[in-house]
């Protein structure tokens, strides 16, 4: 297993992917365009997983300047068990550390029991019960 930075090339590979993954919820900004201009404003960040030249898994990333958000971990359901999600968080986490960013966050949605069972074992990461998340539900006009 290698893994490298995610590129623009990879988006429909990866979109595949996210969409077989349960838990990974989809939005117009997972589209070409803003994946890749998430790309570019957040350099070398966002890796991918390959086993054989095929990629199994990727996890992007980004920061605030102050936090890192890791989004859309996700490693094919053959290619699980495997120590690769772990490679890749702890990849991902290192170069955030690089650029000074000491914590992060990773939103799971409650409805994805695998995916919270997953992150509540993380060594290191704990569960907030001291704060709620509001998003825009539009886009504005």
């Amino acid at each position: 297993m290698q893994l490298r930075e995610a590129t623009p090339a990879d988006h429909a590979v990866l979109h595949a992917l996210w969409v077989r993954t349960p838990g990974i919820q989809l939005r117009a900004e997972d589209a070409l365009e803003p994946y890749c201009a998430y790309l570019a404003r957040n350099p070398g960040l966002s890796l991918v997983a390959e086993v054989d030249g095929a990629i199994v898994g990727s996890l992007l990333a980004g920061h605030d300047g102050r936090r890192g958000y890791l989004q859309h971990l996700a490693v094919d359901p053959y290619y699980r068990r495997r120590g690769i999600a772990s490679a890749l968080i702890a990849a991902v986490l290192a170069r955030l550390a690089a650029q000074g960013i000491a914590k992060s966050h990773v939103f799971v949605l409650d409805g994805v029991p695998a995916a919270l069972a997953f992150w509540r074992a993380r060594r290191g990461w704990g569960e907030r019960h001291d704060i709620r998340v509001f998003s825009t539900l539009e886009q504005p006009r």
